[in-house]
């Protein structure tokens, strides 16, 4: 049986809006779920955060895993409490950075329950891209601790700090090789960044390949290519069109008007059983290490 948390959020649209203007976004009460495993505590604790689509059954394979493991798991459903079932078609109307906020406050609270030790962040595609940006120093500095490990699902990275400035806590990054939603490439160039992070690239898999899915077309979803988008040392997030024209990405509209130029759409998602096998393994082993 799960705890239910309640937990006072914000809901700012862009990270520009966590660096400059938190206080000003709209405040959200946010749910999540608070499970337990056997035994007694204290209790490593993993925060998890979906993707797109919203939570999945191949979620669940991992928190029974971690359960198993001895880790508490705190799952948090950012899009039920702003009454949004997916973002796969505009990824406008619950953003990572909503979600970064969420996942800080939610942690807040966490760290003050003696039931519980080190706390980590996990999450997959959209998720994955809170779990990975968390580690990030400017954001940290303004919504709390930081986490004490943190493993990415297959995240969208296609964001490039001006401030390379990361939490040495370490991260793990599982991704595939035949991702075209969130494609691997952008991780690959943030590597040399992150003091404490591992990549493992599973050949031929695509999006969701921890998952049991057959072949899906997604003809709607927002997909990256290889455009990223810049944060100046002020927060300023901007990029680059074409011929070195840089365009703001700060407000909604501005995001919306991009993505309408660019028509960036349609992706895949599959599963892959021995990725999914691994990877099971491999994130379980790797929490257990690091918050266990």
């Amino acid at each position: 049986m799960a705890e239910r948390l309640q937990v006072q959020s914000r809901s700012p649209f862009e990270i520009h809006h966590i660096l400059t203007c938190l206080e000003k976004t709209p405040e959200i009460t946010v749910e999540s779920e608070l499970f337990w495993p056997k035994g007694e505590g204290p209790f490593g604790c993993v925060i998890a955060l979906h993707g797109s689509i919203g939570w999945a059954s191949h979620h669940q394979d991992h928190f029974n895993s971690w359960l198993d493991a001895g880790l508490a798991v705190c799952k948090v459903n950012s899009f039920i409490s702003r009454s949004v079932d997916s973002t796969v078609d505009d990824q406008l109307s619950v953003t990572h950075s909503m979600m970064l906020v969420d996942a800080f406050r939610i942690r807040a609270v966490l760290e003050q329950d003696p039931r519980i030790g080190k706390i980590g962040i996990a999450g997959w595609s959209l998720g994955g891209t809170v779990a990975l940006y968390s580690a990030w120093a400017p954001i940290i500095k303004i919504l709390g601790e930081p986490f004490d490990a943190h493993l990415p699902f297959y995240p969208a990275a296609h964001l490039r700090p001006e401030v390379q400035d990361w939490s040495d806590s370490p991260i793990l990054i599982l991704h595939g090789d035949a991702d075209d939603w969130t494609p691997v490439h952008f991780v690959e160039e943030m590597m040399p960044q992150l003091p404490n992070a591992t990549l493992h690239v599973y050949q031929g898999a695509q999006h969701s390949f921890d998952s049991e899915k057959e072949l899906t077309p997604l003809p709607k979803a927002v997909r990256l290519k290889k455009r990223t988008v810049r944060i100046s040392k002020n927060g300023y997030m901007s990029g680059e069109l074409f011929l070195g024209i840089r365009l703001p990405l700060n407000q909604r509209w501005q995001r919306r008007w991009v993505i309408r130029i660019l028509r960036n759409r349609g992706a895949h998602m599959e599963g892959n059983p021995d990725a999914r096998e691994d990877s099971l393994v491999r994130a379980r082993g790797f929490l257990k290490e690091q918050l266990g």
